[in-house]
C-alpha cells in the first residue's frame, strides 16, 4: 500500500489556503461536520493517509501541514503553542469552519488541547493521539531535537529513515514512500533555514511556559478520546493516564505493540474507534 492507493477510493484535493497570511497546505475530502487532523513535530499531513478515506465517508476531512511544517509557510520566529493555535483558528476562519472535531497527534494534540481550553466554542470534540505538552523530559526533548537536526543537516536518506522509524514500534510502518516524502520536506531550503524555529519547544526555557497544566486540562469540557501506544518512545503510559484523570469524562485507549503514531501503525483498530467516538458526539 502507498499514500496514493490509500487515497485512491475517494475524490480529494490538495491546495494552499491563506490562513492569516500563512500559505497552508491542506488535503480536503468528504462532506459533513469538519474533522481536522493535526500532525506532530517536524511532521506533515501524510501522517494521516491511512485515516482520511474512512473518515471522509462521513465527515468533511481536513489534514493540514501546521505552522512552519511541511510545505506550509514558515514565518521567521520561534513557534510556540499560542502561535500554532492562532494558525489553526486562522485556517478554520479561512475555510468557513465555525467549529471542528480536532484529531491531534503528538504536537497536534498539544495544540488541539490548548485550542479546546482557550477557544471552546471552536472545538466540538478532541482526540489526543500520543499527545505531547504535559511534561518536559530532557532526554525525550534531546532525542527529538538531535534526530531531527541530523536528518535535516545530512543528505543521507538513512538519517531520515532512522528519524521516522523512531516513531514506530514496527519499522515496517515507516514506509519508503513516507521516508521519501519526509526527506524531500526536510531538505527544502526554507525548512532547513527554519529548523531552529520549528524545534523551539525542545528548549526547556520555551517549553515549560507552554506546557499544558492539570488545571488547564480540567477546563476541557469537550468529549475527549485519548489514544496511546504502550511502546511510545516519546512518552510513557502514566502521561496518558494523567491526561485521562485531568479531563473529566475522557476515554483512554491503550494500544499494544504501538509507538508514537497509533492512527498509522494501528489504522485498522484506530479508524473504527475514532468513527464510533465521532458518531456519538457529532451533531
Amino acid at each position: 500500500m502507498s499514500i496514493w492507493t490509500d487515497l485512491m477510493p475517494i475524490p480529494f484535493s490538495v491546495s494552499y489556503v491563506d490562513a492569516g497570511g500563512v500559505p497552508t497546505r491542506a488535503l480536503r475530502a468528504g462532506a459533513g461536520e469538519p474533522v481536522v487532523f493535526l500532525h506532530g513535530t517536524s511532521g506533515h499531513l501524510e501522517a494521516f493517509s491511512r485515516n482520511i478515506v474512512p473518515h471522509a465517508a462521513h465527515y468533511a476531512v481536513h489534514a493540514i501541514d501546521m505552522l512552519g511544517h511541511g510545505y506550509t509557510g514558515k514565518p521567521p520566529h520561534p513557534y510556540e503553542i499560542p502561535g500554532y493555535v492562532k494558525h489553526l483558528l486562522d485556517y478554520l476562519d479561512a475555510t468557513g469552519v465555525d467549529r471542528a472535531h480536532i484529531v491531534g497527534e503528538s504536537l497536534g494534540g498539544w495544540v488541539g488541547a490548548r485550542a479546546a481550553v482557550d477557544h471552546p466554542d471552536r472545538v466540538a470534540s478532541l482526540q489526543l493521539l500520543c499527545a505531547g505538552g504535559t511534561v518536559a523530559n530532557p532526554e525525550v526533548m534531546a532525542r527529538i531535537d538531535s534526530s531531527t537536526r541530523q536528518a535535516v543537516a545530512g543528505d543521507d536518506v538513512e538519517l531520515t529513515r532512522k528519524r521516522l522509524r523512531l516513531l514506530m514500534a514496527d519499522p515496517v510502518n515507516a514506509t519508503e514512500e513516507l521516508v521519501d516524502v519526509r526527506h524531500r520536506i526536510y531538505h527544502e531550503p526554507d525548512f532547513v533555514a527554519n529548523v531552529d524555529n520549528l524545534l523551539s519547544l525542545q528548549k526547556m526555557e520555551i517549553r515549560v511556559p507552554n506546557l499544558l497544566t492539570a488545571e488547564q486540562m480540567s477546563r476541557i469540557t469537550q468529549p475527549t478520546l485519548i489514544v496511546w501506544g504502550r511502546k511510545n518512545p516519546f512518552g510513557d503510559v502514566p502521561e496518558a493516564q494523567a491526561m485521562h484523570a485531568a479531563i473529566a469524562g475522557s476515554r483512554l485507549e491503550l494500544f499494544e505493540e504501538t509507538g508514537h503514531w497509533p492512527q498509522h501503525e494501528q489504522a485498522a483498530r484506530y479508524n473504527p474507534l475514532s468513527l464510533d467516538f465521532l458518531a456519538k458526539v457529532a451533531g
